[in-house]
C-alpha cells in the first residue's frame, strides 16, 4: 500500500454510472496488493464530513470488467485491510415488479444466486468457516440509507429480493417470468457475491439498488437496451453521491449488529490443524478470530 498507513470507516462500491465521488478532502490514491491479486482499480481514500471514506468503482474507472470479470475477494479484502466497518454499495439494476419504476432506489434485504463461475468464499485451503446469511444485509445500516435516499429525492422501497445473474447478456423473456414468479423485486450482475464476502469479512454491508429499467418481462416495454440504461445512469449516479454524503454524516457509533460478529462460531477447524500461511493470508479477514495482522 505504498508504505502508508491508511483507514477508513465507510466503503463505497460504485456500480454503472457512479465512478467517483465529488467532495472529498484529503484525497489519496491506493493501489492496494491482495493475496487475491488486483482490485478493479485503485481506491480512493479522502475525509467526507469528518468520516474516512474509500471509493471503488466495481469495474474499474472507464467500466473495463465484465461482471464475471470483476474480482470480489480483492475488492473486500481491500477495503477490510483499510479497516472498513461499513459498506454501500450502488448497483444499477432491473425491475421485476410493476410498482418499482426506473430511477426507483430499492434497498434490498434478500438475494437469489443465479451465477456459476464466481469465486465468492475467503475461505479454504485449511480453514473452513460456515457464516449465516439467512439475513444478508445490515439491519442497522440499511434504514440509515433508506433514510437518506429519500432525503436525496428518490422513491424508495424498503426490502426486496434481488436476483444476481450471471450476465454479460440480459434476461430472456423466460427467465424474467420465472424470477417474477419467485416474487423477486430486482435484477443485477454483481452484488450477492460482494455481500456473501462483506459477511464473511465482518463488514456491515448494504445494497443500493438504482432501477434504470423495466426487465423484459414487461411486453408493453421496449426490451432492456444499454442506450436505456446509460440514459437513466446519471439521474441514479448524483442521487447516490448525495446519498454517500448523508450516509457518512450518520453512521452508528457502535457496531451491536451480528455482521460484527459473523465469525465468531463460524471456523469449524480445529485450531491446531489450521495452516499459519492461510492466516497469513486471509489477514484482516480473520485478525480478529484467529489473530495476526487483523
Amino acid at each position: 500500500m505504498n508504505g502508508e498507513t491508511v483507514r477508513a470507516r465507510l466503503g463505497v462500491i460504485g456500480g454503472s454510472g457512479l465512478y467517483g465521488i465529488e467532495g472529498l478532502a484529503d484525497v489519496r490514491e491506493l493501489e492496494i496488493e491482495t493475496p487475491f491479486g488486483p482490485p478493479s482499480d485503485a481506491l480512493v481514500v479522502g475525509r467526507l464530513g469528518g468520516v474516512e471514506v474509500a471509493f471503488l468503482a466495481r469495474h474499474g474507472r472507464g467500466h473495463r470488467l465484465l461482471p464475471s470479470e470483476i474480482n470480489y475477494r480483492a475488492n473486500i479484502w481491500a477495503m477490510k485491510s483499510l479497516g472498513v466497518e461499513f459498506l454501500l454499495s450502488a448497483s444499477a439494476v432491473g425491475s421485476l415488479r410493476e410498482e418499482i419504476a426506473p430511477l426507483d432506489f430499492v434497498i434490498v434485504d434478500q438475494f437469489y444466486d443465479r451465477t456459476r463461475h464466481r469465486a465468492d468464499t475467503f475461505f479454504g485451503e485449511g480453514i473452513v468457516a460456515h457464516v449465516s446469511l439467512a439475513d444478508p444485509v445490515c439491519p442497522h445500516l440499511a434504514p440509515v440509507v433508506a433514510a437518506a435516499a429519500r432525503e436525496a429525492g428518490a422513491r424508495v422501497h424498503e426490502g426486496g429480493t434481488y436476483v444476481c445473474m450471471e450476465g454479460p447478456q440480459f434476461s430472456t423473456r423466460a427467465e424474467s417470468a420465472v424470477y417474477r414468479s419467485w416474487g423477486a423485486s430486482v435484477i443485477g450482475m454483481t452484488n450477492y457475491q460482494e455481500a456473501r464476502l462483506a459477511r464473511e469479512a465482518e463488514i456491515c454491508y448494504v445494497t443500493m439498488a438504482m432501477v434504470t429499467d423495466y426487465d423484459c418481462w414487461k411486453t408493453d416495454e421496449e426490451p432492456v437496451s444499454v442506450a436505456t440504461v446509460i440514459e437513466r445512469l446519471a439521474t441514479n449516479a448524483e442521487r447516490a453521491k448525495e446519498v454517500v454524503r448523508k450516509v457518512a454524516a450518520r453512521l452508528p457509533e457502535r457496531r451491536d449488529c451480528p455482521c460484527a460478529t459473523a465469525l465468531e462460531h463460524a471456523i469449524i477447524t480445529a485450531r491446531d490443524r489450521i495452516p499459519p500461511g492461510t492466516v497469513r493470508r486471509l489477514g484482516p479477514v480473520v485478525g480478529r478470530v484467529l489473530g495476526g495482522d487483523g
